[in-house]
């Protein structure tokens, strides 16, 4: 490219035609204008005569200077102007695009392609071969012209992982099958790994390499761990640099089932650290559906760390060592903890010995002093797995010899004979209150009431670690709960009964939050190597590249060994893993993991991701020359004495064509009824935006073709309809599309859409935005769709049921995507008394017909269809996208099949059918 004045140009030698334009202005010169024909009947005196000097007349020279610059405009159109051009060196021979294509990039990858777009149409400029390697997903390269590798940019996509081994072996093998040498520009995702220099000095081998890279921090967060009753998240950068902060977003289900942002916290960067820690103290009802936690703005899979059973409700076994007697709960010793535990736990009933192998997440002991030898064994090898072992005291375990001689393997410390009474009718002290809770106890932090006191105890028998294992303690410094470490889990021992016998600690909040405190710490059960050998995990759901879940969809199983101990990648996908009951999450980042920025040597020349938006001026120039054409032409006609007869013609085209086009329904009402009426038809609501219109009318064309060739139904082509003039009771079904700018319809058109429903009508509302408004409704569609739906008389709705009869009325179905999926789709709500009877899979619903059905997955998107039956829009990538394609078919079937026979698929007489091809 030929940069002058600050203009590229793509064909300079054309600009050569400008030396044409002093010749082309003598010829203009010389031609003169065409003369005016005057009709003047005294001119016949003048026929026969001769001048001997013939003057010719001279063509205007603003006429003339308006076609040498019609003509200049031209020249320098076709000679390819570029404003802005790029400055790099265009290079010859083959060039190889080399990309990172990881996680690390997903926050920049918009800015990564523009400057790929560059680097394309610079190479086409000069006519270099082309190839791409991503090194996270390595295939042979091939190399192309630019504008084929250009039409694949929008398939390009960086991966959840990093280049790792395997990639990187695969990426030299490939650069090693390439014959001849080449230029390298490669775009790194400035995060280093192992192996990167290996790739560096292949392609050193081979030709110049050049590297492109940004200057901004890449951002991770490392998987929340559990500790003193919060949960603790650690926020990375890449590089150091001056105090900052993140905001963290903790995302989950509401009551309601939506998802949204349940809470944040902001996490701190100190002057020159890379990591900043914050602790999240939640509710435990709250806690338990959270799904993720991502720091906000940074959209890619190490930014996002997903949770598994380590926030679920816990599983607790209580045993007592003495039974209730009848009619005195109050007096059971396992009364207060059952009461603490019944928001925040799942109970395991049985004895000891039965609710080991159920693998609880606490086992509560409450005046237990003698356990069985199979007992202890059991429980001790139950605890060094990572389980919590909480006992209590009482008058058992102070009566008997349990700790006295020598520490019990069972028990934090060893134990006085006896008990401590103070404060009773039989002793002289007074009741004790607890002492403030050190900074190494759980309990740290925790506010002690003043009417909190212990009157009796079990003692522990002074010892070198007893100081290490009290973590809480009276006012005299005597310990009131002692704890050990056993193998991954641990031992804890209040010193006092659970009830309100011995001191009045089990009447107080503080009571709660003290078992609260421990029963989170069990929660987060260490996984380690040797506990998941040999046990399989299947992918439920998987992170792509910017941090987004979809469903794993036919990937295999993988060894448990794996997920702790194996690195993420192809076959090894970050996601949630499932193994009977058991949810396990597999994060980008691991425990421990940093962010080291690459350093690259000195002789390799790296270059930032800046791109200058090249405008090329070419077609704006052309367009110039076109007009000043035109003028050229008015100009002519003006001296030509013409121009009354071209402006006519001009209005006349310019009336041909500005005409409105005709409306879809131009005839009158009745030939509209005989229309919407001959055949069954299916309707849409006009928006008044025409690429909407247009987009419903072909996606309802499409379902009327599919129930055409799968169903007995065969609808005529569909209408649109006008909610202020047409008649809705021709149509079972209406597909109204929501967009934030359609206008609001009259209340003459809300009576008609309310009388339509409650005559048995449906309408499908479809706000489209599920790809960006999954986590609520906080969209400008979703708020359209809340005013229009106002006025209308619409039932209390909920969620699809897995026995409504949209799931089973053509097809078997257990979700409702269209162009998009994933959110959720809602239809009236289930009569209060709808029971399902036993032996039964269905519920006994009426035979009413929901009125409204509310989405957003843009169904009518994934219907559309041209006249030659070819789909309009794009669903999803090759295979699994047209599988949503296909899905979003069935469930209009389903759809159009419910309008028309109702609730008939519920009825008990199918049941036998439908359990058979259920498999059941």
């Amino acid at each position: 490219m030929t940069v002058l004045a600050g203009i590229g140009f793509t064909a300079p030698w054309i600009l050569l035609g400008l030396l044409v334009l002093p010749i082309l202005w003598l010829i203009l010169r010389a031609v003169p204008p065409a003369p005016i024909r005057r009709l003047f009947p005294a001119v016949t005196l003048l026929l026969g005569l001769k001048d001997d000097e013939s003057v010719s007349d001279r063509t205007p020279w603003w006429l003339l200077l308006l076609r040498m610059l019609a003509a200049a405009a031209i020249i320098i159109g076709l000679a390819g102007p570029v404003l802005n051009p790029s400055r790099d060196e265009a290079g010859s021979g083959p060039l190889l695009l080399v990309l990172d294509a990881s996680w690390a990039g997903a926050s920049r990858w918009p800015a990564t392609l523009n400057q790929i777009d560059a680097q394309l149409t610079e190479a086409g400029r000069a006519g270099r071969p082309v190839a791409i390697l991503r090194l996270s997903e390595p295939e042979p390269p091939l190399f192309q012209s630019a504008e084929a590798w250009r039409s694949r940019l929008p398939g390009l996509v960086p991966m959840p992982w990093q280049p790792g081994a395997e990639q990187v072996a695969g990426s030299v093998e490939a650069i090693a099958g390439i014959d001849g040498g080449f230029d390298t520009n490669w775009f790194s995702d400035t995060l280093d790994y192992a192996g990167r220099d290996t790739v560096l000095a292949a392609l050193q081998a081979r030709g110049g390499v050049t590297v492109y890279r940004s200057a901004a921090s890449v951002a991770g967060l490392l998987p929340a761990g559990f500790e003193d009753g919060a949960v603790q998240l650690t926020a990375l950068r890449s590089e150091p640099g001056p105090a900052a902060s993140v905001t963290l977003l903790a995302q989950g289900r509401d009551p309601a089932g939506t998802m949204r942002v349940l809470e944040t916290a902001t996490a701190a960067f100190d002057d020159g650290e890379t990591s900043a820690q914050v602790a999240l103290a939640l509710p435990s009802e709250l806690r338990a559906r959270i799904t993720r936690f991502e720091i906000q703005g940074q959209r890619s899979a190490g930014a996002v760390t997903l949770t598994d059973d380590s926030l679920r409700r816990r599983e607790v076994a209580l045993i007592a060592g003495r039974r209730n007697r009848e009619g005195l709960e109050l007096l059971s010793p396992l009364h207060y903890l059952t009461q603490v535990l019944v928001p925040t736990a799942e109970f395991v009933d049985g004895a000891l010995l039965e609710v080991l192998p159920a693998n609880p997440d606490v086992i509560v002991l409450a005046d237990v002093a003698t356990l069985s030898a199979k007992e202890e064994s059991g429980l001790v090898e139950w605890i060094e797995k990572g389980g919590l072992l909480l006992r209590f005291a009482g008058p058992r375990m102070a009566a008997s010899d349990l700790g006295r001689a020598e520490e019990d393997i069972l028990l934090p410390v060893r134990l006085r004979s006896g008990g401590r009474s103070v404060g009773g009718a039989m002793s002289w002290g007074e009741a004790k209150g607890l002492a403030p809770f050190a900074e190494n106890s759980p309990f740290h932090g925790l506010s002690i009431p003043a009417d909190v006191t212990v009157s009796t105890q079990v003692m522990a028998q002074p010892d070198p670690n007893l100081a290490d294992r009290v973590i809480a303690s009276l006012s005299d410094g005597t310990p009131l709960v002692t704890r050990k470490p056993l193998g991954l889990g641990q031992v804890v021992l209040f010193h006092v009964t659970a009830d309100a016998e011995w001191s009045s600690l089990p009447l107080s909040g503080l009571f709660v939050e003290m078992l609260d405190r421990l029963a989170v710490a069990s929660a987060a059960k260490a996984r380690q190597e040797a506990q998941l050998q040999g046990t399989a995990w299947a992918p439920v759901q998987v992170l792509d590249g910017f941090g987004a879940l979809s469903d794993a969809g036919t990937l295999a199983g993988v060894d448990g060994a794996e997920l702790v101990s194996g690195a993420v990648g192809p076959d090894l996908r970050p996601g949630l893993y499932e193994s009977g009951k058991q949810r396990l999450a597999l994060n980008v980042l691991s425990e421990g993991a940093d962010l080291r920025p690459s350093a690259w040597p000195p002789d390799v020349p790296v270059k930032g991701q800046e791109v200058s938006r090249e405008t090329p001026l070419g077609g704006l120039l052309l367009s110039l020359a076109l007009i000043l054409l035109a003028a050229d032409v008015v100009a002519s006609l003006a001296l030509s004495g013409r121009l009354a007869l071209a402006r006519a013609a001009a209005v006349a085209l310019a009336a041909v064509l500005v005409a409105p086009d005709a409306p879809a329904q131009q005839a009158g009402d009745a030939d509209f009824a005989i229309d919407a009426t001959k055949e069954l038809v299916l309707a849409h609501v006009l928006t008044g935006d025409r690429g909407v219109d247009e987009i419903a009318l072909a996606g309802l064309r499409g379902l009327s073709d599919t129930l055409f060739y799968r169903t007995s139904v065969e609808p005529a082509d569909p209408i649109g309809v006008d909610l202020e003039r047409d008649e809705l009771a021709f149509f079972p079904l209406l597909y109204w599309p929501v967009t934030p700018e359609q206008p609001t319809p009259s209340a003459e058109a809300y009576a008609k859409l309310n009388t339509y429903l409650r005559s048995g009508g449906m309408i499908l509302f479809d706000t489209r935005d599920s790809d960006i408004a999954r986590f609520g409704t906080a969209s400008p569609n979703g708020r359209k769709l809340q005013d229009l739906a106002a006025p209308l008389d619409i039932p209390p709705l909920e969620p699809v049921p897995r026995d409504h009869v949209l799931t089973r009325a053509f097809y078997l179905l257990q979700d409702f995507p269209g162009r998009y999926g994933g959110t959720e789709v809602w239809v009236e709500a289930a009569p209060p008394d709808a029971e399902q009877i036993e032996g039964m899979p269905f519920r006994n619903l009426n035979d009413g017909v929901t009125p409204v059905v509310i989405g957003g997955n843009d169904w009518a998107g994934a219907w559309a269809v041209d006249r030659n039956g070819q789909s309009l829009l794009p669903v999803g990538r090759g295979y699994a996208g047209e599988r949503q394609r296909e899905l979003a078919h069935r469930f209009g079937v389903n759809l159009v099949m419910h309008v028309l026979t109702g609730n008939y698929k519920s009825d008990q007489v199918h049941v036998p059918a439908l359990l058979d091809r259920l498999g059941q």
